[in-house]
């Protein structure tokens, strides 16, 4: 039987999240990529809450131009400006089984520019 890419991405998502959780003073920067847009939320496990989220859908990332990495990279720098005025300076990356390059990689990158540390 061969895996779909669905269900690979979704083995390789359970492997990260056995590891990776989120607390209140560190909580977890979840990422979701679909083919035209990008998502991020800080989540706090223990309480089972989000804190804060952004994506390329918000007016002011809309009206910007650029590609979709430059895009994801604002996203990860909104959300950290987001994220730094709740008090949340420390996150822990979780990747959702996507590779750790191109717009997952830029929105890091973006995080870590608005000044989170992972």
């Amino acid at each position: 039987m061969a895996l779909t890419k669905q269900d690979r991405r979704q083995r390789i998502r359970n492997r990260i999240r056995k590891i990776v959780s989120g607390t209140a003073d560190s909580p977890r920067l979840s990422v979701y990529r679909s083919n035209k847009e990008i998502y991020a939320q800080l989540i706090d496990d223990v309480s089972g809450k989000t804190l804060c989220a952004c994506s390329s859908r918000e007016k002011e990332i809309t009206t910007s131009e650029g590609s979709k990495k430059d895009i994801a990279s604002l996203v990860g720098k909104t959300l950290a400006e987001k994220a730094v005025k709740l008090g949340v300076s420390k996150v822990s990356f979780d990747r959702a089984g996507y590779l750790y390059h191109g717009r997952v990689k830029s929105l890091a990158d973006g995080a870590r520019e608005g000044g989170l540390k992972f």
